[in-house]
Parts: structure tokens; sequence; C-alpha cells
């Protein structure tokens, strides 16, 4: 038997979904028209580059 990935009806959704209240599922508070706002700022360059010798330092001391 081979159901569909999109359901149908508003019925037939999951149980834990239907038992979450409106606001937990995250699509109450986001307007469609909103744009959203993506800046990047030097404490996440610094953040990324942190990371990125970070692993890159232990990565080379796993292999050594």
């Amino acid at each position: 038997m081979r159901r569909a990935l999109v359901l149908s009806s508003e019925a037939s959704r999951h149980w834990f979904r239907a038992s979450l209240p409106q606001r937990r599922l995250g699509f109450a508070d986001i307007p469609d028209n909103e744009p959203v706002d993506w800046t990047l700022s030097a404490s996440d360059v610094r953040g990324v580059a942190t990371t990125y010798f970070a692993t890159l330092a232990a990565v080379l001391a796993f292999i050594i």
C-alpha cells in the first residue's frame, strides 16, 4: 500500500503535531510578506575562523 507524502486533509495530521498548541508550530508568528534581514558581522566571521582552525588543529593532531 502506497501513501502520499503530502496529506490532503487536515484531519489526518500526525497525532503529536495535532496535540501541540498553535504557537509552538512556529508558523503563526512569521508574516509571509516580511523580509528576513540577514547580516554578517565581524563576530560571525571570527567564530567561523576559530572553529575552522580548531577543527584543523584537532584533525592534524589526530593524524600526526
